[in-house]
């Protein structure tokens, strides 16, 4: 039997334990942000590990750095003159959320029809099992890869891959390839496979108010004393201009514009606004905010947005009759093409800090500053994968954006020169991702793993 038919056949006959593979991988809470316990992620790790050489990779190993929760690593290469391809995934996930809201335990996987909903399910551990199933199948059956891999799975992305720079200082090495193949992206619609060319940057920061020593009583002293949040929610609401845009100076100079095949794919992309706003799970009055000049796919994908993710402050419940004496809240922005994160972080905590409202003692600490990321997806490894999408998924691909950022893409393509990067997702607009009952679209799973084995026998040349 020729080998793609082999491997294809062998995905088909195992995939069912791939799947349950799948859900005891999302049963690990690998979360990792701050305050939830370190040894979850080194659970992961190993259950990771394991994987990997049972799939029959080669060179299994944790790749750590001080500080960080630990990369997992594994290669094959074993072919001579063919082109070596990185696959990149994320072991690491987001925290559960409101355990009340999920229909379902958020780290124990259930299937619901042709969904299986859990924590970690999509994003993106089904990213990384996409690729090591892929891998198998081929290996089980032929013995040997028709490239080379290596194979790169994270522990900290969803927190912004923090040790970056370190990370690819200390093992650039076991990273050299001509191809990255990065699967942690969405597709536009359930059934189209999508490729992203471009991501958007983000840069985010706390401000936190004070204008008192202690709460005191709102009644006594209200008129003449100041609450913190009333100052807060003032800084807060200068931030976005009547017309939908950011209102800080100058924040715009720097974008560049979109080319003219860009925008005649971004008018041939489907949309349906009635399909978007179920999608959105937006209630039924809500006005689509952002710059009403650009369609709804640029304010996604190429327009910068700002967004105010927590304030802290007392709870409606636990509050009584007093004046706050401070609060704090979360600012993040998604940037877009042309612009610097470090001057967008500077301009937005300037920005913030300027003429506080009554005096109040404004403090603005800066957080994350990830680039932008574009790429012109043309050349032979982006003829590859449309061949491979389109063998997998039964149609054509798309070409689209995301307006999420993923830190790995843009440093690393740009330490080896610009190499093309192949950005195929698994997740689709009901998936939830970050969410609460984030599912993954088990049909779409397993296309895309086929869809994987067909791209590693693809033609990069």
């Amino acid at each position: 039997m020729e080998p793609t038919a082999a491997a294809i056949q062998y995905l088909r006959a195992n995939f069912d334990r791939f799947l349950s593979e799948l859900s005891e991988y999302a049963r690990i809470p690998s979360v990792s942000f701050p305050g939830y316990p370190t040894e979850t992620l080194q659970a992961s790790a190993d259950w990771t590990a394991r994987r990997m050489e049972q799939c029959g990779l080669e060179n299994v190993t944790r790749l750590e750095i001080p500080g960080a929760h630990p990369y997992v690593y594994g290669d094959w290469l074993h072919a001579p003159g063919q082109p070596t391809l990185l696959l990149y995934a994320h072991h690491d996930v987001q925290p559960p959320g409101r355990e009340d809201k999920w229909e379902s335990p958020p780290f124990v996987p259930t299937r619901r029809g042709d969904r299986l909903y859990g924590r970690g399910v999509a994003d993106d551990k089904a990213g990384g099992m996409m690729h090591l199933g892929a891998l198998e199948s081929i290996l089980k059956t032929s013995g040997r890869l028709p490239l080379n891999i290596r194979f790169i799975i994270e522990g900290e992305e969803e927190t912004g891959s923090e040790h970056l720079a370190a990370f690819l200082q200390q093992y650039a090495d076991k990273l050299k390839c001509d191809v990255m193949v990065l699967t942690d992206t969405a597709n536009l619609a359930a059934g189209l496979p999508s490729m992203t060319y471009c991501l958007r940057g983000i840069v985010d920061c706390e401000l936190e108010v004070r204008t008192l020593d202690h709460p005191v009583h709102s009644g006594i002293w209200g008129g003449a004393g100041v609450d913190a949040l009333s100052v807060l929610t003032q800084i807060l609401a200068r931030l976005y201009a009547p017309d939908g845009k950011i209102a800080i100076p100058h924040f715009y100079d720097d974008i560049l514009p979109l080319s003219e095949k860009e925008q005649a794919n971004l008018k041939a992309l489907p949309f349906d606004e009635s399909q978007f706003r179920d999608e959105l799970a937006s209630i039924p009055q809500l006005v689509l905010g952002g710059e009403k000049e650009y369609s709804v796919y640029e304010r996604l994908w190429m327009r910068p947005t700002v967004a105010i993710l927590g304030i802290d402050a007392p709870k409606v419940r636990e509050t009584s009759n007093q004046l706050v004496e401070w609060a704090r809240a979360k600012v993040s922005l998604r940037i877009v093409r042309g612009m610097n994160p470090q001057k967008s972080s500077r301009q937005l905590c300037e920005f913030l800090s300027q003429d506080p409202p009554w005096g109040a003692k404004v403090t603005v600490h800066p957080g994350t500053a990830g680039d932008p990321w574009l790429i012109e997806p043309e050349g032979p490894a982006f003829r590859a994968a449309e061949r491979a999408l389109a063998k997998g998924f039964g149609c054509n691909s798309v070409y689209i954006g995301c307006g999420g950022s993923i830190p790995f893409v843009e440093p690393l393509t740009k330490q080896f020169g610009g190499i093309p990067a192949l950005l195929i997702g698994v997740e689709d607009p009901l998936c939830n991702a970050h969410g609460e009952n984030e599912s993954l679209l088990i049909s779409d799973w397993q296309k895309g793993m086929e869809a994987a084995v067909h791209l590693y026998f693809e033609d990069f040349e």
